[in-house]
């Protein structure tokens, strides 16, 4: 037997074989099953990003492009618009969903940058991507001025790696009606990873994460996204614990969007350098999609499109 809980709603489940979908209130729950074992997920509605929709028939490909001299994977390598361009060209040939640019290294102890800086380094690339690439482009920044410029040049959503706590671009996003992605972090960038500590680490994201989808919500931002931020004020156990219980986020009825491409927890357990971690890369994406990931944050875009056809294929069977 077991028993699911969600608001006033109690739900209490014998064997089952089969999947459906329940009606409560205005929710819409998918009920999952097999002999002995359930799960109980909100239905998600498409995001609707300007011209082009994200659906979650299948899990989605965001590919990573970093346009900096100093990320901790890739730094240096697309730095100029043609090569970046290049690059995210691509990336969409090799299956990508959607692109995120940023110009602004988020690695532990980085320096944060000018407004000025950042978008001289994005808004080039981000404007001729639009103009050569057929899926949405994410804008990768916490910066209310750097988030309008582009989302007025065209890019389609918004990546705030503090979960949208600026009220100003809380703004932004309900000016241009675009969908953001909130994410979890410890700190900023430059702190973040001195002696991260948690009392509750699943109950606290997830309550910071109600308040700032009420809060977005609030401004009249419908279309959100929820990272629990792998890596960003958190250790190693951290990010295990957050990949293990991913399914704790779903209550939250948010497409879950999950980053662990080529980090530093994966170089802990394997003991290999940056280049060396797509074996890593491809399990921890894996069990994030097996887990309830709908959308995957990555840099080996062809080589993890490759690994989701087949965990796609296993979840649909």
């Amino acid at each position: 037997m077991f028993f699911f809980y969600n608001a006033s709603l109690i739900v209490h489940i014998a064997q089952f074989h089969h999947s459906f979908i329940m009606e409560h209130d205005d929710e819409h729950w998918l009920l999952i099953g097999r002999p002995y074992l359930g799960k109980m997920m909100p239905t998600l509605s498409p995001i609707i990003c300007k011209d082009y929709t994200l659906r979650f028939e299948k899990t989605l490909i965001m590919g990573i492009l970093n346009v900096t001299p100093d990320s901790f994977s890739d730094g240096g390598l697309f730095n100029q618009v043609d090569t970046a361009v290049a690059y995210g060209k691509k990336m969409v040939s090799d299956g990508a969903d959607l692109i995120d640019v940023g110009g602004e290294s988020s690695r532990p102890g980085a320096v944060p940058l000018s407004e000025k800086e950042e978008l001289a380094r994005i808004l080039p690339v981000i404007t001729q991507l639009l103009h050569e690439v057929s899926i949405p482009i994410s804008i990768d920044t916490y910066k209310p001025l750097v988030a309008d410029a582009c989302l007025k040049a065209g890019a389609h959503l918004i990546n705030d790696i503090t979960g949208m706590i600026n009220p100003e671009m809380r703004k932004v996003a309900a000016k241009y009606k675009v969908p953001v992605v909130l994410m979890h972090m410890r700190g900023m960038p430059k702190t973040m990873q001195q002696n991260p500590t948690y009392q509750d680490m699943l109950g606290e994201i997830t309550a910071f994460f109600r308040e700032q989808i009420t809060k977005t919500r609030k401004e009249g931002i419908q279309h959100i996204i929820i990272d629990p931020g792998i890596g960003f004020g958190k250790t190693v156990e951290h990010n295990l614990q957050i990949l293990k219980h991913l399914e704790v986020f779903k209550t939250l009825g948010c497409p879950i969007l999950v980053g662990p491409s080529r980090k530093s927890f994966i170089g802990t357990i394997t003991g290999l350098s940056v280049k060396e971690r797509l074996e890593g890369t491809l399990a921890a994406v894996t069990i994030a999609i097996m887990n309830g990931a709908n959308i995957v944050r990555v840099h080996d875009v062809n080589e993890c499109k490759r690994a989701i056809q087949v965990v796609d294929a296993i979840r649909g069977a």
